[in-house]
């Protein structure tokens, strides 16, 4: 498995739309900007056949400090859900059963 990164996915798209650099950055950053925008305002994002963006509250919790063994209270928080889409289940499910073929040279 291999880390992409920002830089490189604007690199890609760039190239796969025949835009410029600068404006797929533009455009990217302000899309994950928005994402942000409406996450910290607590409403749900759907992107039909890829997922569900939600944010949602963890309860306050008393968690154990595992070199000390002291407890700790853990304070609620609010964090990001994400639930897959179906169109992306099904990539990873495609791309999970091709990782796990054997493959040619192991059959002869």
């Amino acid at each position: 498995m291999e880390t992409i990164t920002k830089k490189e996915l604007i690199d890609r798209i760039s190239e796969k739309c025949e835009v410029k650099r600068v404006t797929v950055k533009r455009v990217l950053q302000t899309f994950l900007d928005e994402i942000i925008d409406e996450l910290g305002r607590g409403n749900r994002l759907e992107f039909r056949d890829f997922g569900v963006f939600e944010s949602k509250m963890r309860a306050a919790r008393t968690a154990q400090n595992p070199k000390t063994l002291e407890r700790v209270s853990v304070p609620s928080k609010r964090t990001v859900k994400f639930k897959v889409g179906r169109l992306m289940k099904a990539r990873l499910i495609e791309a999970g059963v091709a990782a796990h073929a054997p493959s040619e040279r192991l059959a002869k």
